[in-house]
């Protein structure tokens, strides 16, 4: 049921499709006021545009919407504006806009790197600058990273620039983490594993530029790299069910402060990252107990 009092007012990049997509959903259904952040709302994403309003009145809940490409910072600024001016607060954001690519680390251009970061990293950045100095004036917020287990699970190759940019997107999550806290804003980082189906990741990976390098690879590759997904997607349970994200992303949301763990894995391939993951983020709260940052760990902060 539509819900315009109560709830949170939460804005979802990259929401076009998707984890993002469903993201909107499942928070929507749980009775939030929920912004769905796409860009090109009157081209190219039109079609997902007006699924998503007939989602919002068949159902009925409350999602709009909004025009929002995190690549730009004068789109992003309009974007929380909007939320502003609509709702008068804002909640929640869930960093989810994020691109793939799929080849040789070699035959990406530089400009090809420097894209994808600008996309995975610069985007919550952006984003942040935006909604965090309204979120620190009301004194409470949550911050959900959509990051990836390939950050500190299995990395197969071929992927490079993509698992470089999550692995910058998780390692300012953790920074922000600490930083946010006494203004009372938690953070959460969802760590989905590699869901072959159900998302549009491997069927709108870039590829690389330099084809002549890339060919070389080939050669010596093929079909390894052609087979990769399906490789990946041996891994994967058939009842897996990329839509448990959303869910858990829903769950983390309806917590309290202070209560929200730092890492919510959703992996059915069991890469290995939530084991990683363990060690690595206990290790962090160890540290910052030595020299005295206990007051920005919270209870989630390792397992």
């Amino acid at each position: 049921m539509r819900n315009d009092d109560t709830g949170q007012v939460v804005l979802v990049t990259g929401a076009s499709s998707g984890i993002g997509a469903l993201s909107v959903r499942a928070l929507a259904r749980a009775g939030h006021t929920v912004y769905a952040g796409i860009r090109r709302t009157a081209t190219r994403n039109a079609t997902a545009v007006a699924e998503l309003t007939r989602y919002g009145t068949d159902h009925p809940v409350d999602v709009h919407a909004v025009e929002l490409d995190v690549t730009s910072q004068d789109s992003v600024d309009a974007a929380v504006d909007r939320v502003f001016a609509e709702r008068g607060r804002l909640d929640v954001v869930v960093h989810n806009a994020g691109h793939m690519v799929l080849g040789a680390a070699e035959a990406f251009t530089v400009e090809q790197f420097a894209d994808l970061y600008d996309v995975n990293v610069l985007g919550t950045q952006r984003v942040n600058r935006a909604a965090l100095p309204k979120l620190r004036e009301r004194g409470s917020g949550l911050l959900v990273w959509i990051g990836s287990s390939s950050t500190r699970g299995g990395c197969p190759p071929f992927l490079a620039p993509y698992f470089a940019a999550k692995a910058a997107m998780d390692a300012v999550a953790v920074s922000y983490a600490a930083e946010v806290l006494p203004f009372g804003i938690d953070t959460a980082i969802v760590v989905p594993g590699a869901f072959t189906t159900g998302t549009n990741h491997f069927a709108n990976a870039g590829a690389p530029a330099d084809t002549d390098r890339a060919e070389a690879y080939d050669r010596r590759h093929q079909p390894l790299r052609d087979d990769l997904g399906r490789r990946l997607a041996a891994l994967v349970p058939s009842d897996a069910d990329v839509s448990e994200v959303a869910e858990a992303v829903a769950r983390l949301v309806a917590m309290e402060h202070g209560t929200r763990p730092l890492r919510t894995h959703i992996d059915p391939s069991r890469d290995g990252s939530e084991v990683v993951s363990a060690v690595a983020d206990r290790v962090r709260a160890d540290f910052f107990r030595r020299i005295g940052l206990d007051s920005l760990l919270t209870a989630g902060s390792s397992l």
